[in-house]
């Protein structure tokens, strides 16, 4: 057998977008022969080397960055929570449920805008329109500090879910490009443990900011001016190092540019015949696969049901806390340690995932230790169980939630299946928020049993949604292995099959 590792000189042949990439790098009588072999985890004709090197500047060059995306994001996301503790309802005049419509309001732009957003993305290009989306939301935050009235609030909020709608999706299916399926997951973690992290960072921050007054502005208006500031920033930088495609990739040689786009063209195992990404169409035909496939439609509602706790948790946390009889920045600090609990989970359950190339039982051991937590927070009088109940809710809630959209994006192939996909799963998953904001109501206080109570139900129907996609996942998969889905070869062009090609398999 010839040197496996792809030749420089092939480059310019492997760029052109009609070209198959397949021909280019490997042996053309050998190019037929290629299985799916779920026990490999690297193309068999691509030098392990050099398709570790790919992965390990991707994850240098590109991972960091999208975690600082998301941890801005989830920071002026639910900063609203930190200022509440700081007199931002006495300042705004915010009875009854005017604070909980405000949270909310954020959601309705959100939702909308996520699936156009993702078909969009690699139309923009990835690397401008990401940034783009939090150099956006930062300038609406830093103005929520200005705000002086109700109205001016919910204006704020509501700008702020535009701008930041279509980040979640857009940043799994820009990853969805660069990794394949079985390295997806690990790398969504180590952005998405920004969250986590978020509410550590951001209270501890917050402690600070709230002791702010100048010229008018006291307390909780810093916190808003100086976090939104931060996040203008930072998207400003990132816009300078985010490649829009593998292809594009600066931290690539050319050599690794057609291997990074080879490795992925293998992981799709027949759902698509496009050469990359960059080849792609957009077709209806393909938003009417995403749309009619049950695992969008199972782990969309598991999204949903995952999200509801989430929310809650991010937004109410420091008011739990404050409700068991600490000062607010007390309660502030308190929200680190649980936070940073989460954080360590989110690492640990996607790399585990990765490695035993699995989703379902992580959302299983995740829903079920979030569900202890719930039932700590329901014991009357018990404030360090309550606290400790806030431990294994966030190791519970935050591991669950790249594992359900991972799970997804595995999936959908190719990538306008996912985009579609995608999007509508954290659209739909967003409506949660329309109950998450109105969980934990000031007429409940100081136990929330109502709100502890609906989140832990919410997680008794994610395990119930997750057990039956691992079961459908394994049916289909047999199907397709024995041949049962052969016919779909003869429905005509082959490479419009997606998902539903017969070498193509569910992760379960």
């Amino acid at each position: 057998m010839a040197d496996k590792t792809i030749p420089n000189r092939d480059y310019n042949q492997a760029a052109n977008h009609d070209a198959t990439i397949g021909e280019k790098i490997l042996h053309r009588d050998h190019l037929e022969t290629i299985k799916h072999d779920e026990t490999l985890d690297i193309p068999r004709d691509i030098d392990p080397a050099l398709d570790r090197r790919i992965t390990r500047k991707f994850d240098t060059t590109i991972v960091p960055w999208l975690f600082g995306l998301w941890l801005f994001a989830f920071i002026d996301r639910s900063n609203i929570g930190n200022a509440r503790i700081d007199g931002l309802p006495t300042d705004l005049k915010l009875t009854g449920d005017k604070f909980n419509i405000a949270l909310t309001i954020f959601y309705v732009p959100y939702i909308l805008i996520d699936v156009p957003s993702n078909w969009v993305l690699k139309y923009v290009g990835a690397g401008y329109y990401l940034p783009g989306l939090l150099i956006g939301w930062g300038i609406v935050g830093t103005c929520m500090g200005a705000v002086k009235t109700y109205g001016g609030l919910i204006a704020a909020r509501f700008f702020l879910g535009l701008c930041e709608g279509g980040l979640l999706g857009g940043m799994v299916l820009y990853l969805s490009m660069f990794y394949r399926r079985h390295d997806l997951l690990f790398r969504l973690g180590l952005f998405y443990c920004a969250a986590p992290l978020s509410g550590a960072f951001g209270g501890l921050l917050a402690t600070g900011l709230a002791e702010i007054r100048f010229h008018g502005y006291n307390r909780w208006p810093w916190i808003f001016f100086v976090e939104g500031a931060i996040t203008v920033l930072y998207g400003t930088m990132t816009i300078f190092f985010l490649p829009n495609t593998p292809m594009q990739a600066k931290c690539l040689t050319e050599e690794e540019r057609v291997a990074a786009v080879a490795r992925m063209k293998l992981d799709a195992h027949g759902a698509s015949n496009k050469s990359n990404v960059e080849a792609e169409q957009f077709s209806w035909r393909w938003v009417r696969m995403a749309v009619l496939n049950w695992n969008t439609i199972l782990l969309s509602l598991n999204f949903f049901a995952i999200i509801t706790p989430i929310y809650s948790f991010s937004l109410f946390l420091p008011t739990i806390i404050s409700s068991l009889g600490y000062s607010s920045v007390i309660a502030q600090l308190f929200t680190v340690p649980p936070n940073m609990g989460g954080f360590f989970m989110v690492l640990l359950g996607t790399f585990v995932s990765d490695k035993i190339k699995m989703r379902g039982p992580i959302m299983i051991v995740g829903c079920s230790l979030a569900i202890i937590g719930y039932i700590l927070l329901l014991v009357p009088e018990k404030p360090l169980v309550h606290y400790g109940g806030t431990f294994f809710v966030a190791a519970g809630v935050f591991p669950s939630s790249p594992a359900v959209m991972g799970w997804l994006a595995n999936n959908l192939a190719p990538h306008y299946v996912r985009a579609t996909g995608t999007g509508l799963q954290i659209a739909i998953a967003n409506c949660a928020a329309f109950i998450a904001t109105f969980t934990y109501l000031q007429a409940d206080a100081p136990r929330y049993i109502a709100g502890h109570s609906i989140n832990m139900g919410f997680l008794v129907l994610s395990l119930i949604l997750t057990t039956t996609t691992m079961l459908y996942a394994r049916w289909e998969n047999k199907k397709r292995a024995r041949g049962d889905r052969a016919y779909r070869l003869a429905e005509g062009d082959e490479g419009a099959l997606g998902y539903r090609h017969p070498q193509f398999r569910y992760t379960q």
